[in-house]
């Protein structure tokens, strides 16, 4: 997990979370960033570096010392962008230019298919150097080019689960046991707002029962194998199914007064967590660390996390690392892209940061499988995720899938803040989608 997040996938902004306890040393965002291009000394030891972008654990697990001392002549130094937004550009023109690119660099899923499509002959194939299928089947395909070409190893996915404030739902005499509550919304998100509408004729006073509707909005299109592009690479979003089931919810949301209408990740969100008048997230595997540093140790043991509304998984994120053909030790690069990748070194970001791994192989260690959160009631989170994770449908991603989500996201809080009326939150966020797609 990144936490800045933006485009299709994630929403990653400074926090860390350990999946035994939460310390504050770990809220730190790491990251070194150097003037030097990777090189070699005359011992020939070599430095390898690293650009990505919020936070990929690496650090935090120890893994970039680590591989120091498997490979004494190998030095790795991370640079890291805070901002995703920030960071994609600047990738983009390095691309194009050919100069100031790292050794290795990260990919967020909601641009792997614009990369894909536009910049796989200049990425190292990592067919050869990795196992495709050791990932969760649908990870790797994200990153493969029609000629074949693999561009990109996974790190993190967001399979999703529901976080929840269980003593203000024990106030509005809503159901608090974990698997009580995912009976509640068994049926789906449709059954989320009916618990909604429960939870509103009694909620504690100030409260409000979600975060915001983009947010379930974006949960609901991760579900569904079909979002805002066909397998011809043709947008569909205005036709497409999950879209208009996400559209219409928030829509009924925001009406219906469910939502605080709060953008996730502002000033505003993170205030919100911190009062207490949130009772749930749609929650991504990511997500728990924001809201744990956020709410702060004074809500410690009140958040819960059950599983996702409906039968259908969902995945919201995920990231890729991947090696530019012009670095000068590509070899090497390759080799450390396999490493960090792996099941072992997936297993120990996900300790160290929360961040859920996507190689299958982790799913049965010891850091996954049996890993709880004290902070959200010791709730089983290995095992909640790792069975979203195996079921989740390979969805068809497009090159502008980040610009679609933004802008409808952005109109479905007009009609949360603003009491923009639906159809013309949709006019407008059409007229802009269409817009920017030529």
């Amino acid at each position: 997990m990144r936490i800045t997040r933006t485009g299709g996938g994630h929403g990653r902004r400074t926090a860390t979370l350990a999946t035994t306890v939460l310390t504050a040393s770990a809220l730190l965002l790491t990251g070194c960033s150097s003037d030097d291009d990777s090189d070699t000394d005359a011992n020939g030891n070599i430095t390898l570096t690293v650009a990505d972008f919020g936070q990929f654990g690496y650090k935090e697990a120890g893994l970039f010392a680590k591989y120091h001392e498997l490979h004494p002549k190998i030095t790795v130094k991370e640079e890291t962008t805070a901002n995703e937004q920030d960071y994609y550009p600047k990738l983009l023109q390095q691309l194009n230019t050919g100069s100031g690119l790292a050794d290795v660099t990260g990919i967020e899923v909601g641009r792997i298919k614009e990369v894909v499509d536009t910049q796989s002959a200049k990425f190292a194939d990592l067919s050869k150097t990795i196992n495709v299928n050791d990932w969760v089947s649908w990870k790797e395909k994200q990153a493969t080019a029609k000629d074949g070409t693999v561009i990109g190893a996974g790190t993190d996915i967001g399979p999703m689960s529901l976080c929840y404030r269980k003593d203000l739902f024990q106030k509005a005499g809503l159901p608090s046991d974990r698997e009580a509550v995912a009976k509640a919304v068994a049926g789906g998100w449709e059954d989320y707002l009916k618990l909604g509408e429960q939870y509103k004729k009694k909620a504690p006073s100030g409260t409000y029962f979600m975060d915001s509707a983009s947010a379930m909005y974006n949960a609901v299109v991760s579900s569904s194998s079909k979002q805002y592009y066909d397998a011809d690479g043709k947008p569909v979003y205005k036709d497409s199914p999950s879209v208009q089931q996400g559209w219409n919810l928030a829509a009924e949301a925001a009406d219906k007064k469910l939502t605080q209408g709060l953008p996730q990740f502002t000033d505003a969100w993170t205030a919100a967590l911190r009062k207490g008048t949130v009772a749930t997230v749609a929650c991504p595997a990511w997500m728990a660390a924001q809201i744990s540093v956020n709410s702060g140790d004074s809500f410690k043991g009140k958040w819960d996390i059950s599983r996702a509304p409906g039968s259908t998984a969902a995945n919201w994120g995920g990231s890729f690392l991947a090696v530019p053909k012009s670095g000068k030790h590509a070899k090497e690069a390759t080799e450390l892209v396999k490493w960090l990748t792996a099941p072992e070194q997936q297993a120990a970001v996900f300790k160290a940061i929360g961040v859920f791994p996507s190689n299958k192989g982790a799913y049965e260690l010891a850091d996954v499988k049996n890993a709880k959160l004290p902070y959200f009631s010791d709730a089983p989170i290995g095992q909640i995720y790792a069975e979203e994770a195996k079921s989740i449908p390979e969805a068809v991603l497009g090159a502008k899938d980040g610009v679609i989500k933004d802008t409808i996201s952005n109109q479905i809080n007009n009609m949360e803040k603003r009491g923009t009326k639906p159809a013309d939150a949709w006019k407008a966020a059409t007229d802009s989608i269409d817009k920017a797609l030529g």
